[in-house]
């Protein structure tokens, strides 16, 4: 049996930047996590994530749907596209709602291979022969970059995959202390997993989901408003380029942990600027207790249009609603008025609405 230092003892080296981009990372999270949100952008930010990831996570590997056409694939409408690519979105969405179920049970659920090989048959349904599924390799295969058709490297043989999948799950599982840093071990996870390359096709897919879900499970979920999928496609060759440095530096990680730690700095930054725009005041929240915010569609665009513009006129009213009277405006302006989210200043036509 082939031996997997890796599984066990990981090599790298924490370097200056690595703690930076670490320290970076907390900071966002610490911040995304408590911002008080209203029910309407939560949802709009997960919503954001799961199409993003769905659409990145496989525009890397060659799916030609752009951003538009996956966002509408998702939503249920049709577009003009290979069937396969149509097919790579919709699989990619449910593996990310599995995971997302899969480490919400009360208690903390442990990876093993028939979860490894769920993931996989999620993933490639429809797109690959039932047969090869979920089920281990039993061939040798190489790896070549999508876009330059060069050989990446080359994985383990395949008598050796069941042995380097288990020792994987095994370091999945029981590295739950402080030995390695939560974001260390997603990243170690997701190069090991594309290392062992277990499955015939969509190995790419499934390390990526796989990480995700080691992120999720060591409370890293930052509400799923995230996708490293994005900067992995945007940033490609870097991204290849980071995984094959493994191997040209003798097993050590360094180089991938440093770009799988900018991927996700990068992306909460991006998060948290866009949550710092339209976060709700934590004074407001505490003002309601805690309570859910009950708000009517036209309510939740009423305050949307407030934060963008800073204040709402009576003027622009026909603007928000071109067939909503005037009188039905100022009813919903009253209720959050009342529930003390919105306040009048001034008393003519010209008065403006502004956020407590």
């Amino acid at each position: 049996m082939q031996e997997s230092l890796i599984m066990y003892s990981p090599k790298y080296t924490i370097t200056t930047p690595m703690i930076t981009l670490i320290g970076r990372i907390e900071a966002a999270k610490q911040f995304i996590d408590h911002a008080p949100l209203l029910p309407y952008y939560e949802k709009k930010f997960r919503d954001d994530a799961m199409v993003r990831a769905a659409h990145y996570g496989t525009h890397i590997e060659g799916n030609e749907l752009n951003l538009l056409q996956a966002e509408k694939v998702l939503q249920g409408e049709s577009v003009t596209a290979r069937q396969r690519d149509v097919q790579e979105v919709i699989n990619y969405r449910k593996v990310m709602e599995y995971i997302t179920s899969f480490h919400k049970g009360t208690e903390r659920e442990r990876v093993d291979v028939n979860l490894i090989c769920t993931l996989h048959k999620m993933t490639v349904e429809k797109t690959l022969d039932e047969s090869k599924a979920g089920v281990l390799r039993g061939t040798q295969v190489v790896i070549r970059n999508s876009f330059t058709g060069e050989v990446s490297f080359r994985p383990p043989e395949a008598k050796d995959v069941p042995a380097q999948i288990e020792e994987l799950i095994s370091f999945i599982n029981e590295s739950t202390d402080q030995s390695i840093h939560p974001l260390l071990k997603a990243g170690v996870v997701h190069y090991e997993f594309v290392r062992i390359h277990p499955f015939v096709d969509g190995n790419g897919r499934v390390g990526r989901c796989l990480s995700t879900l080691i992120l999720y499970q060591e409370e890293y979920d930052i509400r799923q408003f995230f996708s490293l999928e994005e900067y992995f496609d945007k940033h490609a060759s870097e991204y290849y380029a980071s995984l094959q440095s493994v191997a040209k530096n003798d097993g050590d990680l360094t180089e991938w942990l440093l770009f799988f730690l900018e991927a996700l700095a990068v992306e909460l930054q991006k998060i948290k600027e866009k949550v710092e725009r339209i976060s709700v005041d934590g004074k407001l929240k505490q003002k309601l207790g805690g309570s859910p915010l009950l708000l009517s569609e036209r309510q939740l665009k009423i305050i949307e249009y407030i934060q963008a513009t800073g204040y709402l006129q009576n003027n622009a009213f026909k603007q928000l609603f071109p067939f909503v009277s005037e009188d039905t405006v100022l009813n919903e302006l009253k209720s959050l008025i009342d529930s003390g989210i919105v306040k009048k200043v001034g008393k003519t036509k010209a008065a403006k609405y502004i956020m407590m």
